[in-house]
Protein backbone atom coordinates (compact mmCIF):
# COMPACT_ATOMS: atom_id res chain seq x y z
CA UNK A 1 0.00 0.00 0.00
CA UNK A 2 1.00 3.60 -0.93
CA UNK A 3 2.21 5.84 1.91
CA UNK A 4 0.77 9.37 0.55
CA UNK A 5 1.11 10.83 4.05
CA UNK A 6 3.27 10.01 7.58
CA UNK A 7 0.71 10.30 10.50
CA UNK A 8 0.68 9.55 14.01
CA UNK A 9 -0.44 6.04 14.67
CA UNK A 10 -3.82 6.36 15.05
CA UNK A 11 -4.84 9.76 13.17
CA UNK A 12 -8.54 9.67 12.61
CA UNK A 13 -7.76 12.90 9.88
CA UNK A 14 -5.12 10.53 7.92
CA UNK A 15 -7.36 7.98 8.14
CA UNK A 16 -10.33 9.56 6.80
CA UNK A 17 -8.32 11.13 4.04
CA UNK A 18 -6.96 8.11 3.19
CA UNK A 19 -9.92 5.99 2.90
CA UNK A 20 -11.84 8.71 1.30
CA UNK A 21 -9.80 10.12 -1.21
CA UNK A 22 -9.11 7.42 -3.37
CA UNK A 23 -5.47 7.25 -3.88
CA UNK A 24 -4.57 6.70 -7.84
CA UNK A 25 -1.67 4.93 -7.61
CA UNK A 26 -3.00 2.00 -5.12
CA UNK A 27 -6.27 1.82 -7.38
CA UNK A 28 -4.04 1.60 -11.00
CA UNK A 29 -1.85 -0.87 -8.90
CA UNK A 30 -4.52 -2.98 -7.79
CA UNK A 31 -5.73 -3.39 -11.10
CA UNK A 32 -2.95 -4.67 -12.42
CA UNK A 33 -2.20 -7.50 -9.06
CA UNK A 34 -6.15 -8.59 -9.63
CA UNK A 35 -5.33 -9.60 -13.15
CA UNK A 36 -2.12 -11.89 -12.57
CA UNK A 37 -3.54 -15.68 -11.68
CA UNK A 38 -4.52 -16.57 -9.26
CA UNK A 39 -5.65 -16.99 -5.73
CA UNK A 40 -5.19 -17.16 -2.95
CA UNK A 41 -4.79 -12.97 -2.51
CA UNK A 42 -4.11 -10.04 -0.60
CA UNK A 43 -7.34 -8.95 0.52
CA UNK A 44 -6.22 -5.68 0.44
CA UNK A 45 -3.83 -4.99 -2.80
CA UNK A 46 -5.29 -8.04 -4.57
CA UNK A 47 -1.75 -9.39 -4.92
CA UNK A 48 -1.92 -13.22 -5.96
CA UNK A 49 -0.11 -15.38 -3.40
CA UNK A 50 0.16 -18.66 -5.97
CA UNK A 51 0.47 -19.10 -9.53
CA UNK A 52 3.13 -17.73 -12.03
CA UNK A 53 2.62 -14.24 -10.66
CA UNK A 54 3.54 -15.27 -7.29
CA UNK A 55 7.65 -15.34 -7.21
CA UNK A 56 7.18 -11.90 -8.90
CA UNK A 57 5.66 -10.88 -5.92
CA UNK A 58 7.51 -12.64 -3.48
CA UNK A 59 10.52 -10.82 -4.87
CA UNK A 60 9.27 -7.10 -4.27
CA UNK A 61 7.74 -8.49 -0.68
CA UNK A 62 4.50 -8.83 -1.16
CA UNK A 63 4.01 -12.40 0.59
CA UNK A 64 1.26 -13.46 3.20
CA UNK A 65 2.33 -11.75 6.48
CA UNK A 66 3.18 -14.09 9.39
CA UNK A 67 0.86 -12.34 11.33
CA UNK A 68 -2.26 -12.54 9.10
CA UNK A 69 -1.66 -14.97 6.08
CA UNK A 70 -4.70 -12.74 4.23
CA UNK A 71 -2.89 -9.57 3.92
CA UNK A 72 0.84 -9.52 2.45
CA UNK A 73 3.59 -8.22 4.25
CA UNK A 74 3.17 -4.49 2.42
CA UNK A 75 -0.10 -4.12 3.58
CA UNK A 76 0.15 -5.55 7.26
CA UNK A 77 3.12 -3.35 7.72
CA UNK A 78 1.39 -0.60 6.57
CA UNK A 79 -1.46 -1.41 8.79
CA UNK A 80 0.56 -1.83 11.57
CA UNK A 81 2.26 1.12 11.70
CA UNK A 82 -0.71 3.11 11.17
CA UNK A 83 -2.73 1.65 13.84
CA UNK A 84 -6.12 3.65 13.93
CA UNK A 85 -9.32 4.38 11.77
CA UNK A 86 -12.20 6.64 10.81
CA UNK A 87 -15.27 6.79 10.08
CA UNK A 88 -16.38 7.18 6.58
CA UNK A 89 -18.79 6.10 4.17
CA UNK A 90 -19.32 2.78 2.69
CA UNK A 91 -20.56 -0.13 1.47
CA UNK A 92 -20.65 -3.72 2.82
CA UNK A 93 -21.88 -7.21 1.75
CA UNK A 94 -21.86 -10.38 3.13
CA UNK A 95 -22.93 -13.57 1.28
CA UNK A 96 -24.41 -16.69 3.28
CA UNK A 97 -24.74 -20.42 2.15
CA UNK A 98 -28.20 -20.95 2.95
CA UNK A 99 -29.02 -24.29 4.67
CA UNK A 100 -25.08 -25.06 5.61
CA UNK A 101 -26.06 -26.96 8.65
CA UNK A 102 -28.19 -29.84 6.58
CA UNK A 103 -25.32 -29.67 3.86
CA UNK A 104 -22.52 -30.34 6.23
CA UNK A 105 -25.00 -33.15 7.77
CA UNK A 106 -25.45 -34.89 4.21
CA UNK A 107 -21.73 -34.29 2.95
CA UNK A 108 -18.90 -36.21 4.26
CA UNK A 109 -16.63 -33.68 6.37
CA UNK A 110 -13.72 -33.85 3.27
CA UNK A 111 -16.83 -32.76 0.48
CA UNK A 112 -18.35 -30.32 2.43
CA UNK A 113 -15.17 -28.36 2.98
CA UNK A 114 -14.58 -28.45 -0.68
CA UNK A 115 -17.65 -26.73 -1.23
CA UNK A 116 -17.12 -24.09 0.96
CA UNK A 117 -13.12 -23.63 -0.59
CA UNK A 118 -15.07 -23.43 -3.90
CA UNK A 119 -17.38 -21.15 -2.50
CA UNK A 120 -15.01 -18.49 -0.86
CA UNK A 121 -12.65 -19.15 -4.17
CA UNK A 122 -15.63 -17.73 -6.42
CA UNK A 123 -16.86 -14.96 -4.04
CA UNK A 124 -13.44 -14.02 -3.42
CA UNK A 125 -12.82 -13.20 -7.00
CA UNK A 126 -16.74 -11.69 -7.55
CA UNK A 127 -15.60 -9.13 -4.74
CA UNK A 128 -12.02 -8.49 -6.33
CA UNK A 129 -13.19 -8.18 -9.56
CA UNK A 130 -15.66 -5.64 -8.98
CA UNK A 131 -12.60 -3.63 -6.88
CA UNK A 132 -13.68 -4.49 -3.45
CA UNK A 133 -12.07 -5.86 -0.31
CA UNK A 134 -12.64 -8.98 1.68
CA UNK A 135 -13.02 -8.59 4.91
CA UNK A 136 -13.29 -12.09 6.59
CA UNK A 137 -14.92 -15.67 5.95
CA UNK A 138 -16.68 -16.19 8.40
CA UNK A 139 -18.22 -19.98 9.12
CA UNK A 140 -20.30 -20.45 5.92
CA UNK A 141 -20.35 -16.48 4.91
CA UNK A 142 -18.40 -14.36 3.06
CA UNK A 143 -17.82 -10.46 4.43
CA UNK A 144 -16.69 -7.84 2.30
CA UNK A 145 -16.04 -4.20 2.12
CA UNK A 146 -15.79 -1.41 -0.66
CA UNK A 147 -14.89 2.08 0.11
CA UNK A 148 -13.35 5.03 -2.01
CA UNK A 149 -9.86 3.60 -1.73
CA UNK A 150 -10.49 0.79 -3.26
CA UNK A 151 -13.35 1.53 -5.71
CA UNK A 152 -13.49 5.19 -5.71
CA UNK A 153 -17.01 6.83 -5.70
CA UNK A 154 -19.07 3.93 -6.83
CA UNK A 155 -18.54 2.07 -3.93
CA UNK A 156 -22.34 0.73 -3.57
CA UNK A 157 -22.83 0.01 -7.33
CA UNK A 158 -19.98 -1.78 -7.17
CA UNK A 159 -21.20 -4.10 -4.06
CA UNK A 160 -24.21 -4.82 -5.39
CA UNK A 161 -22.63 -6.10 -8.89
CA UNK A 162 -20.43 -8.57 -6.25
CA UNK A 163 -23.75 -9.76 -5.08
CA UNK A 164 -25.43 -10.79 -8.65
CA UNK A 165 -21.96 -11.91 -9.99
CA UNK A 166 -21.96 -14.11 -6.75
CA UNK A 167 -24.93 -15.72 -7.15
CA UNK A 168 -24.69 -16.24 -10.49
CA UNK A 169 -21.13 -17.97 -9.92
CA UNK A 170 -22.93 -20.44 -7.58
CA UNK A 171 -25.31 -21.22 -10.27
CA UNK A 172 -28.83 -19.57 -9.59
CA UNK A 173 -29.34 -18.42 -12.73
CA UNK A 174 -28.41 -22.55 -14.21
CA UNK A 175 -30.92 -24.83 -15.45
CA UNK A 176 -30.26 -27.37 -12.75
CA UNK A 177 -30.03 -24.92 -10.11
CA UNK A 178 -27.32 -23.87 -7.70
CA UNK A 179 -24.58 -26.30 -6.94
CA UNK A 180 -24.48 -24.23 -3.52
CA UNK A 181 -27.88 -22.09 -2.21
CA UNK A 182 -26.78 -18.48 -1.92
CA UNK A 183 -28.28 -15.49 -0.02
CA UNK A 184 -26.64 -11.79 -0.20
CA UNK A 185 -27.08 -8.69 2.08
CA UNK A 186 -25.89 -5.51 1.03
CA UNK A 187 -25.49 -1.86 2.72
CA UNK A 188 -24.27 1.34 2.36
CA UNK A 189 -23.42 4.31 5.24
CA UNK A 190 -21.29 5.24 7.37
CA UNK A 191 -18.92 2.55 9.98
CA UNK A 192 -15.76 2.87 11.39
CA UNK A 193 -13.26 1.44 8.96
CA UNK A 194 -9.75 0.65 10.03
CA UNK A 195 -6.65 -1.62 11.90
CA UNK A 196 -7.15 -3.01 14.82
CA UNK A 197 -5.38 -6.04 16.28
CA UNK A 198 -2.60 -5.70 18.85
CA UNK A 199 1.20 -6.85 17.90
CA UNK A 200 -0.15 -10.43 17.71
CA UNK A 201 -2.31 -9.69 14.45
CA UNK A 202 -3.16 -6.56 12.71
CA UNK A 203 -6.56 -6.73 10.19
CA UNK A 204 -8.17 -3.82 8.37
CA UNK A 205 -11.68 -4.26 9.17
CA UNK A 206 -15.41 -2.73 9.33
CA UNK A 207 -17.51 -2.46 12.02
CA UNK A 208 -21.04 -0.10 12.91
CA UNK A 209 -24.59 -0.14 12.87
CA UNK A 210 -24.59 -0.21 8.78
CA UNK A 211 -22.51 -3.29 8.78
CA UNK A 212 -24.54 -5.27 10.86
CA UNK A 213 -27.59 -4.43 8.95
CA UNK A 214 -25.68 -6.07 5.68
CA UNK A 215 -25.16 -8.99 8.16
CA UNK A 216 -28.46 -9.46 9.23
CA UNK A 217 -29.89 -9.13 5.62
CA UNK A 218 -27.52 -11.79 3.97
CA UNK A 219 -28.82 -13.75 6.60
CA UNK A 220 -32.62 -13.41 5.48
CA UNK A 221 -32.02 -13.60 2.36
CA UNK A 222 -33.03 -16.55 0.62
CA UNK A 223 -31.08 -18.56 -1.94
CA UNK A 224 -30.58 -16.42 -5.67
CA UNK A 225 -31.56 -13.09 -3.56
CA UNK A 226 -29.53 -10.22 -2.75
CA UNK A 227 -31.58 -8.23 -0.18
CA UNK A 228 -30.40 -4.20 -0.92
CA UNK A 229 -30.40 -1.60 1.60
CA UNK A 230 -32.94 1.06 -0.09
CA UNK A 231 -29.86 3.83 0.52
CA UNK A 232 -27.45 1.32 -1.19
CA UNK A 233 -29.94 1.04 -3.76
CA UNK A 234 -30.24 4.57 -4.81
CA UNK A 235 -26.65 4.90 -4.25
CA UNK A 236 -25.86 2.10 -6.60
CA UNK A 237 -28.39 3.48 -9.02
CA UNK A 238 -30.82 0.76 -9.51
CA UNK A 239 -34.11 1.88 -10.73
CA UNK A 240 -36.35 3.76 -8.90
CA UNK A 241 -39.20 1.55 -9.88
CA UNK A 242 -37.77 -1.30 -8.28
CA UNK A 243 -40.84 -2.26 -5.37
CA UNK A 244 -39.37 -1.93 -2.09
CA UNK A 245 -40.01 -3.48 1.60
CA UNK A 246 -39.98 -2.97 4.90
CA UNK A 247 -38.31 -5.39 7.28
CA UNK A 248 -37.71 -6.07 10.57
CA UNK A 249 -34.64 -7.01 11.64
CA UNK A 250 -33.34 -8.59 14.88
CA UNK A 251 -31.72 -5.47 17.65
CA UNK A 252 -33.50 -2.70 15.00
CA UNK A 253 -35.54 -0.31 16.74
CA UNK A 254 -37.08 0.47 13.06
CA UNK A 255 -38.11 -1.36 10.35
CA UNK A 256 -34.99 -1.18 6.97
CA UNK A 257 -36.12 -0.41 3.66
CA UNK A 258 -34.55 -3.13 0.97
CA UNK A 259 -34.75 -3.83 -2.26
CA UNK A 260 -34.57 -7.38 -3.48
CA UNK A 261 -33.30 -8.55 -6.91
CA UNK A 262 -33.20 -11.77 -7.79
CA UNK A 263 -31.21 -14.38 -9.53
CA UNK A 264 -33.02 -17.42 -11.30
CA UNK A 265 -36.17 -18.47 -10.29
CA UNK A 266 -37.74 -16.89 -7.24
CA UNK A 267 -36.29 -18.89 -4.27
CA UNK A 268 -37.89 -20.98 -1.92
CA UNK A 269 -37.52 -20.20 2.20
CA UNK A 270 -34.83 -22.48 3.66
CA UNK A 271 -36.42 -23.84 6.82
Amino acid sequence: MPEPLEPASGDEAFWREYLTRGDAMETRARRVLKLLPHGPRCKLCAAPFAGPGAPFMRAIGKRPATKNPAVCNGCFEYMEKHHGGAEIEGSFLFADIRGSTALAERLPPSEFRALLDRFYTIASKAVFDHDGGVDKFVGDEIVAFYFPLLTGGRHAAAAVDTAIAILRATGHDDADGPWVPVGVGVSTGIAWVGAVGDEKRTDLTAVGDIVNVAARLGGLARAGEALVTFEAATAAGLDASLERHSLDLKGKSTPTEVVTLTVGPQPAAVS
